[in-house]
């Protein structure tokens, strides 16, 4: 391969992007009344359509799901009808878009559900906090799912699949990274329940692969696609030295489900790259499909990486903020903005839509 691979069209089952390049997801808290997308989410995400792919903010598939103020969702037909003006408008500029799809567990607050506790795995509080009332404050000790409840998780996710469809959605990532509820699953730390869906490394990922599962038969696998994270912190994590075997297993367990493609966070999320052991390499021979990576990754990292055949697509995250035409100014050369972090959660268009493009001189 050649570094101008990385901006060629990549073909991902079927769907032709045009470049090797991902905006990852990136909750911004800018979602309006009845948890629909910002009235500005359009223009924002279609000022970044010349990505290969762009894979939203993370949404809920139920109210249950939310654990973040002014986070959308994606269960309501008023919030359908408001995506779909952000998939039209992606779509006109000629891009593909793919919503991440995510249900929180405990990463909660009791004060955006009336009070009552948020659920998880087990009753294990996770030490983090979260955005809510306009500030950060610790989550909320959660409850543990009742069995009975767990097939209506599944449930949310698939419908809220179907609705991605319906909003003219190109696909859907399944959230099962970061510390979250998909997450808290797979992890010893955040997951002591006896029953079928905890103890053995099968157990622990049964959730992950039921809803995955339920995606793929919905939408099509090959318009399904998973993040994970193996070894990150996010969201209260704690490790437990398990993980290679662990998301060996859970890669294995998606690669027979045909889906397109696993999506992983290397190292720490938003941190070090080396923030603990682990192989990924070994992940990417388990998959067949496309592996896109994740994390701390710059233009000479992804190129490398590329020809050295580590990943298929490689997905960047605060750069896509300030740099709506990053794939222009990684091309050109082009210095890259720098974001301004005192407006990346809440607000209106300032540091949302306001980022100009770089002026690319036609012999750049």
């Amino acid at each position: 391969m050649t570094d101008t691979d990385l901006f060629g069209p990549y073909d991902i089952d079927g769907l032709v992007l045009a470049n090797r390049i991902v905006m990852a997801p990136l909750t911004r808290n800018r979602a309006g009344a009845g948890l629909v997308p910002s009235p500005f989410a359009a223009e924002y995400y279609s000022q970044r359509a010349s990505a290969g792919l762009i894979i939203t903010e993370a949404t809920q598939v139920s109210r249950q799901a939310q654990g973040y103020q002014d986070t959308p969702g994606l269960y309501t037909p008023e919030q359908i009808a408001a995506w779909r003006k952000v998939t039209d408008a992606v779509h006109a500029k000629g891009g593909r878009i793919f919503v991440q799809l995510w249900h929180v567990g405990r990463v909660s607050h009791v004060d955006l559900h009336d009070g009552e506790a948020p659920v998880a795995p087990s009753a294990i509080r996770a030490e983090t906090k979260t955005f809510v009332n306009n500030g950060f404050a610790d989550v909320s000790e959660p409850r543990a799912l009742e069995a009975e409840e767990i097939p209506g998780i599944v449930e949310d996710f698939r419908k809220a699949a179907a609705n991605a469809i319906a909003a003219g959605f190109d696909g859907v990532e399944v959230h099962g990274a970061n510390g979250y509820l998909l997450d808290q699953f797979l992890r010893e730390t955040a997951n002591v329940r006896t029953d079928a869906y905890g103890g053995s490394i099968e157990n622990r990922a049964r959730l992950l692969i039921e809803v995955t599962a339920a995606v793929a038969k919905e939408i099509g696998a090959e318009r399904a696609g998973v993040r994970l994270s193996p070894v990150s912190p996010a969201g209260g994590s704690v490790l437990s030295g398990n993980e290679q075997a662990q998301y060996g297993y859970v890669v294995e367990k998606l690669d027979g489900l045909g889906i397109a493609y696993i999506h992983v966070v290397e190292g720490a999320t938003g941190g070090p790259r080396d923030a603990a052991p682990f192989d990924y390499d070994a992940l990417r021979q388990r998959f067949r499909n496309t592996y896109i990576a994740n994390n701390g990754y710059e233009l000479d990292l992804a190129k490398s990486r590329l020809s050295e055949g580590k990943a298929d697509l490689f997905a960047f995250g605060h750069h896509f903020i300030a740099n709506p035409d990053l794939v222009d100014r990684f091309k050109s050369g082009v210095p890259l903005a720098q974001l301004n972090p005192a407006t990346l959660y809440g607000g209106g268009a300032q540091g949302y839509t306001d980022y100009p493009a770089a002026i690319v001189s036609a012999d750049a």
